[in-house]
């Protein structure tokens, strides 16, 4: 992938390709943003930068290290006709390696990312733009957790410890470190401090406040920015030409993440999912009927951890929305048009004296999920608790 194909972030590509160039770049570096903000497209960008052998001089004139300054060349230094480049660009170059969160195909035997390689190239490929949703459905997860399990560290030393076939620069991108093992993290500290000649690690995080701290202490952290509204509208009507209407709409809907904006224009049936089981415990919440919130808890328990986690991020989302809805600033809420019709007459019942309450509700709801928690349990408490909180006007 080439730094011209990521949107935006100027600046960033500016001071990568400057501590290439200048001999600075780290050995382990994570770039931290929320999903859809572009740290993955960064990192690959960056990975066939470094792996290029036909890369040009930077241009004089252009901003490095944090200079705010547009390029005055084209940020395209990687060649792109290489034979490194080429095999960059399909993600099969033997001197490029990845790691990301899998689940055991058969219990009991290690699952390695491996086994996964040619789901994740597929979907890599197709949009880098990618966020958990699409990994789970490229992967066939269904309802399972993802990890990066302790066998994969034993893989990326070994990978690691071979002499780089090119003859150059050897690159690892692991994807959302926040889900590795904690035995998988403690084995790879020795690795990330001291790692082999010319190895470069490139963690992508979207939860860096998850990532075991003597990993980040060993990374240096980059932060990447949402995306500006303008940005993805104008990606929007150029590279998948979106009426400029349904664009602006889309855009501010995305709230910074081109991944959203590509979903509300794909498949965002989770998401109406989503939609669905939010409104149906509010109803009943609102109804007290509490047969019918127990059917409620059981269906959303049979989602699976991960989904489940989603929702109750989704319903943290609708929940903030709602509540910010009553201030009739239509430039501050981030819904879909099916989103904003609830709105009209469900925000009234998110206001300042149970809108904290809800929250940590929610909040503590996902602890209890992502703690193995029975999810049935989980989930009724908090339809019950909700009947309180929502007559709470």
């Amino acid at each position: 992938m080439q730094f011209s194909d990521i949107i935006a972030h100027d600046t960033l590509k500016q001071r990568l390709i400057g501590d290439v160039q200048s001999g600075r770049i780290p050995h382990a570096l994570m770039l931290c943003g929320r999903e859809g903000s572009g740290t993955m497209p960064l990192a690959l960008a960056l990975a066939q930068y470094l792996l290029c052998s036909g890369k040009q001089p930077q241009a004089s004139g252009m901003g490095m290290f944090g200079d705010d300054a547009a390029p005055s060349a084209p940020l395209d230094h990687a060649c792109g006709q290489c034979n490194s480049c080429m095999m960059a660009e399909k993600l099969q170059h033997p001197d490029l390696h990845f790691a990301f969160p899998i689940y055991k195909k058969k219990s009991g035997k290690p699952s390695l990312c491996d086994d996964f390689l040619t789901e994740w190239r597929d979907m890599v490929l197709q949009n880098p733009y990618f966020g958990y949703a699409e990994w789970m459905q490229a992967s066939g997860a269904e309802n399972q957790q993802l990890v990066i399990y302790v066998e994969e560290s034993d893989a990326i030393a070994r990978k690691l410890a071979l002499k780089s076939s090119q003859g150059g620069y050897k690159v690892c991108i692991m994807w959302l470190p926040e889900k590795m093992h904690e035995s998988c993290a403690n084995k790879l500290l020795k690795l990330l401090e001291e790692p082999p000649a010319q190895t470069v690690f490139i963690l992508v995080s979207e939860r860096p406040d998850l990532v075991l701290q003597t990993i980040r202490s060993r990374t240096q952290v980059i932060e990447v920015p949402a995306l500006a509204q303008s940005d993805i509208e104008a990606t929007l009507v150029q590279r998948y030409n979106i009426l400029p209407a349904d664009a602006k709409r889309i855009s501010h809907t995305a709230n910074g993440s081109m991944t959203a904006a590509l979903r509300s224009i794909t498949d965002n049936s989770e998401e109406e999912l989503f939609f669905e089981q939010f409104v149906a415990l509010m109803r009943l919440s609102y109804a007290r009927k509490v047969k019918e919130m127990k059917q409620w808890s059981e269906q959303v328990a049979a989602m699976g951890r991960e989904r489940q986690k989603s929702f109750l991020t989704y319903c943290q989302h609708m929940v903030r929305e709602n509540f910010v809805y009553n201030f009739h600033r239509t430039e501050l809420n981030y819904m879909n048009e099916q989103e904003s019709q609830f709105a009209v007459k469900f925000a009234p019942f998110i206001n300042e004296r149970n809108v904290i309450g809800i929250m940590q509700e929610l909040s503590l709801a996902q602890r209890d999920i992502e703690q193995n928690a029975n999810a049935k349990i989980v989930f009724f408490d908090f339809a019950l608790k909700m009947i309180v909180l929502i007559k709470n006007r």
